[in-house]
C-alpha cells in the first residue's frame, strides 16, 4: 500500500530554489503562418483538454502597452506556440477558444482572455481557472511556479518572462519557457484530477511563521 501524497498549502521561494528545474520533453511547434495555424487547430481539436497560456512583450515605459504576442496551447506531448504578432487571432483559433467541449486549463485566465479580446472579439467557453481549482485541494498559492513546486517538487524557471516576445525569431529558451507554462497547467490539472478521483492525498497546512523558522 502506497503512502498518500502530502499536499502543502503554501511553499517558500527558498525551498523552490533548491528544486531541480522542470524540463519539457515534448514537441514544440512554432506557428507563424495561416497554413500552420490550420494544421495546429486540426490537431488540437482532437483533444478534450488543453493547457493554455499567453505571453506579451513587456512594457518598460509609462503608458506603453503591447498587444498579446503569443498564444500557447498544449497537449501532454505537443505545445503549439501561435505567434499572434505575426498572424493575428484567426477565426479558427477563436472557434477553439469558444468551444465548450474542449477544456482549456490555465492560470489567471481572466487576464489572458482580456488581452486576447483586444485582438479579436470572442466569448470564452470550456475553461478551468487553476487558481480556483487548486484551492479546493487546500493549496493557497496563486502562482504557477509555486503550485507546480508543491505538486511535483520541480522549479519552473521564470528567466524568460520579461524577454521580447515580439522578436523576429523566438530563441530556444523562449520557446521552452512558453511551452512549459502551458503544459504545466495541463499537468497540474491531470495530477489533481487523479488525486481527486483516488482520494489518496493528505492536506498539510503550514503557516508562514513555520516556513520562516525553518529557513533560518
Amino acid at each position: 500500500m502506497t503512502e498518500p501524497m502530502i499536499i502543502h498549502n503554501i511553499i517558500d521561494k527558498e525551498t523552490i530554489n533548491t528544486m531541480p528545474r522542470v524540463m519539457f520533453n515534448g514537441s514544440i511547434k512554432v506557428v507563424e503562418s495561416l497554413w500552420d495555424i490550420e494544421k495546429a487547430i486540426f490537431y488540437l481539436e482532437k483533444s478534450s483538454v488543453l493547457g493554455i497560456d499567453t505571453e506579451t512583450r513587456p512594457s518598460f515605459k509609462k503608458g506603453e502597452v503591447h498587444l498579446v504576442s503569443l498564444l500557447q496551447l498544449a497537449t501532454d506531448n505537443v505545445c503549439y506556440l501561435i505567434r499572434l504578432n505575426k498572424v493575428g487571432l484567426t477565426p479558427s483559433v477563436v472557434k477553439l477558444l469558444e468551444n465548450p467541449q474542449i477544456l482549456k486549463i490555465g492560470l489567471s485566465l481572466k487576464d489572458d482572455f482580456m488581452m486576447l479580446q483586444k485582438r479579436a472579439s470572442f466569448t470564452p467557453g470550456g475553461y478551468i481557472e487553476l487558481q480556483e481549482y487548486v484551492s479546493t485541494f487546500g493549496i493557497e498559492e496563486k502562482s504557477l511556479q509555486k503550485i507546480y513546486a508543491i505538486l511535483f517538487g520541480e522549479k519552473i524557471s521564470k528567466v524568460q518572462r520579461l524577454s521580447n516576445w515580439d522578436t523576429e525569431h523566438l530563441t530556444v529558451a523562449q520557446q521552452e519557457y512558453a511551452a512549459i507554462d502551458a503544459w504545466a497547467c495541463l499537468k497540474i490539472y491531470h495530477k489533481l484530477e487523479e488525486l481527486r478521483q483516488s482520494g489518496d492525498f493528505v492536506i498539510k497546512k503550514v503557516n508562514e511563521e513555520e516556513i520562516c523558522t525553518e529557513s533560518i
